[in-house]
């Protein structure tokens, strides 16, 4: 790099997607990258730690940049801070669409500083093996996008995957760089098996590297209707905070595209494109096999999470999160229990998750988008049973955490303090609980559950009534800002 100039270089992590062949552990209220698979960090904050641990004194590393949806905000705050990170900007998208309308988001967001920073963009949910290796390659690319070049990072396909999209590469540009020459959609199996072999073909690891005036100069190019209402959604933004809320009556009326297919697959011929190939460990984390991949495995090559005992079995993927899973003579299987679903299915097939997904979608099954145990801003419940007019949940409040000041129009509700100390309001009167102690909600009563000490709060509530939908539920105030 050129030793009289600093390149300033902004984070961005795209935290979007669902994850549906990681069914039933990335749901709707809980996607993948949120998710410890084979570290003691989740996916999300793997990405994190990477990108802010470069270590380079011609690089001015800012805060990160996070795109997300609203339903996500609470996972990465709290992500964050276990990390103790809580300044980046989180970037709130009132729909998702894509990754090409989010990067633009982020290049706008990133100006506002007064520099034309290197978007070094990544996608939350890829982990890499080797973290030192992956850091001199984006030193690289960060480098080679310092010349107003467009960087993107290539993955060696190490089987046919017809999963992923390609990269055709020409020529060596320089350090390992290689100009790109087109792109290629998700092939066929006949296809993927050419690319596999062949010595210029690439999978598309979704990483960019790119200034933001780059960037933004290859949209009023490619997208310029795209960019102007883009434009208009942030110029007209809300900010609560680390929280940026693009304006929603604008940016709902954007079509979805990916930055591939909005301005990556037009530029080469007219703009010049470069790949770098990552030979580090790379992976997606896209489906139950490549989980498999990147787990460490006994003898007989299981790779188990959680209380597992596999018996005369061999390859299996086995992953419990609330009970004993066992298995005996069983191969290639991938095995993941959840309190309130079971997936069972060969190793081979697990791309094939997203049928059970869209099954589960077209009969409306809960299963598809809510885990049994829920987490909120201020703790997490988990219902642990539930019948006809009633229903019994296990609730743990953070410490200082309160839940919002509310009322319920069809349930009363009984509180049973198990460990900690409860402060209660019921109508104008506040009470405190300690162990054993409880107390009686009626109907139509406002009432708050808070924890004012340092530890944890633990309680049973029990709900009685002719509806107990989590929608039945008015808010007066909520410290976490929601309606």
């Amino acid at each position: 790099m050129k030793n009289e100039k600093i390149l300033f270089v902004q984070p961005v992590v795209l935290c979007g997607g669902v994850g549906s062949r990681l069914w039933p552990l990335s749901r709707l209220d809980l996607p993948k990258q949120f998710h410890i698979f084979n570290d003691e960090f989740s996916l999300f904050q793997g990405v994190i730690k990477r990108l802010l641990n470069i270590k380079d004194e011609q690089l001015s590393i800012s805060d990160p940049i996070i795109v997300a949806g609203e339903e996500n905000r609470f996972h990465i705050t709290e992500q964050l801070s276990q990390l103790l990170k809580d300044d980046a900007d989180i970037i709130l998208e009132p729909e998702q669409k894509n990754t090409a309308p989010a990067m633009t988001l982020a290049a706008l967001t990133a100006q506002e500083s007064g520099q034309d920073p290197i978007l070094l963009v990544s996608p939350a949910d890829q982990s890499i093996g080797d973290v030192e290796g992956y850091e001199l390659i984006l030193k690289n690319a960060i480098n080679i996008a310092s010349e107003n070049h467009v960087v993107l990072l290539g993955v060696k396909p190490t089987h046919p995957e017809t999963g992923y999209g390609y990269i055709e590469t020409g020529a060596t540009y320089r350090s390992n760089a290689r100009k790109v020459k087109c792109f290629i959609e998700k092939p066929d199996i006949e296809k993927a098996v050419f690319y596999a072999n062949a010595e210029n073909f690439y999978w598309n690891s979704g990483v960019f590297i790119v200034k933001a005036s780059v960037w933004l100069k290859l949209m009023k190019k490619y997208q310029p209707e795209m960019l102007n209402v883009v434009n208009t959604a942030w110029q007209n933004k809300k900010r609560d905070n680390n929280f940026i809320r693009p304006d929603k009556s604008a940016y709902t009326t954007i079509s979805p595209l990916s930055v591939d297919h909005a301005v990556i697959e037009r530029c080469p011929g007219e703009t010049p494109v470069y790949m770098i190939p990552v030979d580090v460990g790379w992976s997606d984390v896209g489906a139950w096999d490549a989980v498999w991949n990147i787990n460490k495995k006994d003898i007989s090559g299981n790779a188990c999470v959680g209380d597992v005992l596999a018996l005369k079995s061999l390859n299996n993927y086995l992953h419990s999160t609330s009970r004993l899973v066992a298995v005996l003579g069983v191969e290639d299987l991938v095995v993941v229990e959840t309190p309130d679903a079971v997936l069972i299915t060969k190793r081979q097939s697990s791309q094939e998750v997203r049928q059970i997904v869209a099954s589960l979608n077209q009969i409306g099954r809960s299963e598809l988008a809510f885990h049994r145990k829920v987490n909120r801003p201020w703790g997490w419940y988990d219902t642990i049973d539930e019948g006809s007019n009633f229903k019994v949940k296990r609730i743990s409040v953070k410490p200082q955490g309160s839940l919002s000041l509310q009322q319920h129009a069809h349930r009363a509700e009984h509180w049973v303090v198990v460990s900690g100390v409860a402060e209660v309001i019921v109508g104008d009167e506040t009470i405190i609980l300690r162990e054993n102690q409880s107390t009686y909600i009626p109907l139509g009563k406002k009432h708050r559950l808070k924890n004012p000490s340092n530890k944890p709060l633990e309680i049973i509530e029990v709900q009685s009534g002719e509806y107990l939908g989590e929608d039945d539920i008015i808010r007066f105030e909520d410290k976490y800002g929601r309606e």
